[in-house]
């Protein structure tokens, strides 16, 4: 962690919404996380403590009107704090971050300037390795349209089915009493890419989906991929920052 303090770097942003949203989503399932500052951007990728979920955040240098950081550093932060740092940023303030005697120190320049430092958090430096999955089909969607149909399975049941077939995706829950069933055609705004022609199916967790599709502010589009029984992920990707989410499918146990 010293190594990383001793090195040093400098960022600036015009429009912090990036950092804001990126964060905020996070925050909804993670706690303390690993910052990579990368010659070519932030990233962040980290674990849910219950190894259910994986967050993956990455903010491109071009995001930012001055980005000084020539060789890869890593910060430990606790998400939670920094949230509630960002939010207190206005939109048209000027967003800038430093290493200051060994805290993460984070200024605003608008009509008032504020600073804040935020202590770095001690965690294992190991670097997590995002999965290399397979896809057989990727849907993608407005992301108001997905948040629609989570809210709307979230009224009867805890999992949700998604399935997709060439001309449509169908997202099912079922209930001790009642049952939701939505189905979305392939369209102008809608568009299915599917290996094959059988129907593809799997569940998964409505808790873990209604905090990933916090991230929809990063994006009106949303991409989601998924197999039989198989990981779903689930991307948010901006003009200079992406977000996506992978979630372990949910298994019924006969």
């Amino acid at each position: 962690m010293q190594e990383a303090i001793q090195k040093g770097f400098k960022l600036s942003m015009a429009d912090p919404k990036i950092l804001k949203e990126g964060i905020n989503a996070i925050s909804e399932l993670i706690t303390e996380a690993n910052l990579r500052i990368k010659p070519q951007g932030l990233e962040l990728v980290s674990m849910d403590p219950a190894n259910v979920s994986m967050v993956i955040f990455r903010v491109s240098s071009a995001a930012f009107t001055e980005y000084k950081a020539s060789e890869e550093q890593t910060i430990g932060l606790n998400i939670s704090n920094l949230k509630q740092i960002l939010r207190r940023l206005k939109a048209d303030d000027l967003l800038s971050m430093e290493l200051k005697e060994g805290m993460l120190q984070i200024a605003s320049v608008g009509n008032v300037t504020k600073t804040f430092k935020l202590p770095l958090v001690e965690l294992e430096e190991k670097e997590q390795k995002v999965p290399d999955l397979k896809f057989p089909l990727s849907v993608s969607l407005p992301s108001s349209l997905l948040i629609d149909a989570i809210e709307d399975a979230d009224i009867v049941a805890e999992s949700v089915s998604f399935a997709a077939e060439a001309q449509k995706f169908c997202m099912t829950a079922q209930g001790d009493t009642s049952n939701a069933n939505i189905e979305i055609l392939k369209g102008e705004n809608i568009r299915i890419e599917i290996e094959g022609d059988a129907k593809i199916t799997s569940k998964y967790s409505i808790e873990y989906l209604k905090k990933m599709v916090s991230g929809a502010k990063l994006s009106d589009t949303a991409i989601i991929q998924f197999g039989k029984d198989y990981p779903l992920k689930l991307q948010f990707k901006g003009e200079n920052a992406g977000l996506a989410f992978i979630l372990a499918p949910r298994v019924d146990n006969d």
